[in-house]
């Protein structure tokens, strides 16, 4: 058999698509993001994580339509195509998704150097080389092995997260007496700090959008794959509540705020051991965020290939692991390249704008897909107000984040 004509694998369920969105929302973001959104956003940092979750809803609600509609590899890309039908717009969305998967991969792949030295002190370009070409085999493997590791991951991320909630649990037991302390007048300045926070709390949701590109290897996609979106969502924002709950309830804001790893002061404030279990969990979101963002990459490369968009050599199929072969190993080597010789942090900046660009096009294509296409038989639609909302709301945090780079404030 020609290996050109060889598709993927369909063998993902609604739980292993559930987890795998899981792990990339959760990240490791949550462990450090805490102190940051506290700092904001004081007592009402739950709030402002409440606020993000419905900023972030909207596109997630496009998201789970368009994957119902298009269940395609090279998602964005291919929705945007669908929307706008211009090619060389629809490339430069799926140049972006890849160039954020291949930031966030390699910026992971470095966070992994810090937290394995709480273990063991080894060579920084040894441990990136052989962590970035584990995950490239382990992508290669095949879509069953790798999204399964990274389910077993995820599920390491949430115990993690529920055990601090747990060693703090008795935190909860003050929430009737301070619960006025958590909720703002409505006529109140404190609201210029909650919108800053759940601008910062927003990125904490970004993920939700790396599941689309899984779409071709996914049972019943129509079906599942809207399921998966909102079930990932509504899970994060629970469990992202009650953390920031009770970090707020159990420690001052100003140590939020100062600590580096708030989660694992929490755990050392509420248990009087240290932390070494956090960070251990730590290790594994890690290095589960950048797994899942290779997956997303790569798949988005084969699927631009296999329209011909690009290269049509990166969508070539195993016929072996049925996962796209070219396109993984340029993922591989771009991340370790990214990874060892460029400037992150700018970097980072830079993918967060990508990625708020991509939301407002893809919330343009739904809109104009709805007035071009009659919807396929059997699926979920939304209001057209879901996509005007979700546009609206990637440009405010566009320029909410100008204004923030450039120093700009109330």
């Amino acid at each position: 058999m020609n290996s050109q004509q060889v598709g993927l694998r369909r063998a993902l369920s609604l739980p292993l698509v559930t987890f795998y969105g899981l792990g990339t929302i959760l990240g490791a973001g949550i462990y450090v993001l805490v102190g940051e959104v506290a700092g904001a956003a004081g007592m009402y940092a739950p709030l402002a994580f409440l606020v993000a979750a419905l900023v972030a809803s909207f596109t997630a609600f496009t998201y789970a339509e368009l994957s119902a509609r298009h269940p395609l590899s090279g998602a964005e890309a291919v929705y945007v195509q669908e929307g706008l039908g211009r090619r060389e717009l629809s490339t430069l969305v799926g140049l972006l998704i890849v160039f954020s998967g291949l930031v966030s991969s390699a910026t992971l792949a470095n966070g992994f150097v810090g937290y394995l030295g709480v273990f063991f002190e080894l060579p920084e370009i040894l441990v990136i080389c052989v962590v970035v070409l584990v995950l490239g085999v382990l992508a290669f493997w095949g879509i069953l092995e790798s999204v399964s590791v990274a389910a077993v991951a995820t599920i390491i991320e949430i115990a993690g997260l529920i055990l601090i909630i747990a060693v703090s649990g008795s935190s909860f037991a003050d929430l009737p007496e301070r619960l006025p302390e958590l909720i703002p007048p409505l006529k109140s300045n404190a609201w210029w700090g909650i919108a800053m926070g759940a601008f910062l709390a927003f990125y904490a949701f970004i993920g939700f959008e790396d599941m689309v590109n899984v779409s071709e290897e996914v049972k019943d996609p129509q079906r599942t794959m809207p399921r998966a979106i909102i079930l990932a969502l509504v899970a994060s924002t629970v469990l992202y509540f009650l953390v920031v709950t009770v970090a707020v309830l159990a420690l001052p804001v100003s140590a939020l705020l100062q600590s580096d790893a708030p989660l694992a002061l929490l755990f050392e404030h509420a248990t009087g051991t240290r932390p070494t279990v956090i960070a251990l969990i730590s290790l594994f979101a890690v290095i589960n965020g950048a797994l899942i963002q290779m997956i997303m990459a790569s798949r988005m490369l084969y699927g631009m290939g296999r329209a011909g968009w690009l290269f049509r050599s990166l969508g070539k199929v195993s016929e072996r692991t049925r996962t796209p072969v070219v396109a993984t190993v340029t993922i591989t080597i771009g991340v370790l390249l990214f990874a060892l010789w460029l400037p992150l942090v700018t970097l980072a900046k830079l993918t967060s704008f990508a990625i708020l660009l991509v939301f407002v096009l893809v919330n343009l294509s739904l809109i104009r897909i709805k007035q071009i296409q009659q919807a396929p038989a059997g699926i979920r639609v939304y209001p057209l107000w879901v996509p005007y909302g979700g546009m609206l709301l990637a440009v405010l945090l566009l320029v909410f984040q100008t204004l923030s780079t450039f120093g700009v404030s109330a």
